[in-house]
């Protein structure tokens, strides 16, 4: 087993679901698509540019789908990809220990 943090599984795993408002825009992709105007208003003191950041950083990790939704008005809307959907269980977890433990 490769301990080095750079090749190490976990590790990469925790850097990707790690980040300003990482783990709230999962839950909420987890339970409905959801639009970037609807995260800034429900993530308080979150700006545009550091939401822009880890909404583009989750896409490019496959944990998050972009979608362009061809009505009017034309919107943008983020779900959990299958990627994503497999990570549910971890952050069910995750939430459970922090619960009892932190």
């Amino acid at each position: 087993m490769d301990t080095s943090s750079e090749n190490c599984p976990a590790q990469k795993l925790l850097k990707a679901l790690s980040g300003k408002w990482k783990p709230q825009i999962f839950k909420m992709a987890a339970s409905k698509p959801i639009r970037f105007n609807q995260l800034l208003r429900d993530l308080e003191g979150a700006n545009k540019q550091t939401l822009a950041t880890a909404l583009r950083e989750m896409v490019v990790q496959d944990i998050l789908v972009k979608e362009v939704v061809q009505e009017k008005p034309l919107h943008i809307e983020y779900t959990l990809s299958e990627k994503g959907k497999s990570l549910i269980g971890v952050f069910v977890t995750l939430e459970q220990l922090s619960d009892k433990e932190y």
